[in-house]
């Protein structure tokens, strides 16, 4: 356009037209550079706000991270000290499994599941972590799992929401929880605490519990690699007004149940496999 306006410019011959055609270059040469500089500003601004989404969210993944990795080492420390442990009733107990209790300080009770399982460690790897959406369909007591968010490989954020059941104690209860997962040699750790997510605030009908820290460790048997130790730490506040007594009752309950339903899935998925 410019140039075209300069074309005209130079082969008009009377005075009062030239100025004319002059004043017009002017004005599109202004309106030219004006476009640019909106266009370079609004770039800008689009840059930086995406600068700013990038880094709000870079932040949110390092909390998570961090929130789980905590968590873990926490737990760890609780499930491997020596002191304080006691052996809980056996009328819950199957297949050899202990499960013993300790009280922490602010007269929280936690329970502390052992059990032999008859898959790899890899297997429980994979079932515990990688595909915890699927929980649902081997544990009773869960009506759904799901992912909302991955924060690579080895943490994300779930939203659990546990089955009404006529052997549930405490009643239906939604956990908002970090997992986090790590590897040492042979041994696989999972992790885990309640967490944060602005989107979604406690559900109505629903008691927000919170869990942790707590974790899960897996290791094959040093005879048989095929098998594996589990250990499992249940720490958990399932909120509401219920006795203490019921929820101590309750809880060391869930664990052996869960264990039962764990080593049938696995024994499942063994046989698949096999």
């Amino acid at each position: 356009m410019l140039r075209a306006v300069l074309k005209l410019c130079c082969g008009i011959t009377y005075p009062h037209l030239r100025t004319r055609c002059v004043s017009l270059c002017l004005y599109c040469v202004l309106f030219l550079v004006s476009s640019l500089f909106c266009r370079s500003a609004a770039s800008s601004s689009e840059t930086e706000a995406a600068e700013q989404r990038t880094a709000a969210l870079a932040d949110e993944d390092v909390f998570y991270l961090k929130q789980g990795d905590a968590a873990l080492n926490e737990a760890l420390k609780i499930v491997e000290s020596e002191d304080g442990w006691k052996l809980e009733t056996a009328e819950v107990i199957e297949n050899g499994d202990v499960i013993c209790s300790k009280v922490l300080t602010g007269n929280r009770k936690v329970f502390r599941l052992e059990a032999e399982l008859n898959a790899s460690t890899e297997e429980l790897y994979d079932i515990l972590f990688f595909r915890v959406e699927e929980m649902h369909e081997w544990n009773p007591s869960i009506r759904r799992i799901k992912v909302l968010k991955h924060v690579g490989r080895n943490t994300m954020v779930t939203h659990e929401v546990s089955a009404e059941t006529a052997g549930n104690l405490i009643g239906q209860r939604d956990f908002l929880s970090v997992r986090h997962s790590s590897k040492s040699e042979s041994r696989v750790y999972l992790g885990g605490a309640s967490t944060r997510w602005e989107s979604l605030p406690p559900q109505p009908g629903f008691v927000r519990a919170e869990d942790g820290p707590t974790c899960i460790i897996l290791h094959p048997l040093q005879d048989r690699p095929d098998r594996s130790r589990f250990i499992w730490l249940l720490n958990m506040d399932v909120k509401g007004w219920l006795p203490q007594s019921l929820v101590n009752t309750a809880l060391p309950r869930a664990q052996a149940d869960f264990t039962k339903h764990l080593r049938r899935r696995s024994k499942s998925v063994t046989m698949k496999l096999s």
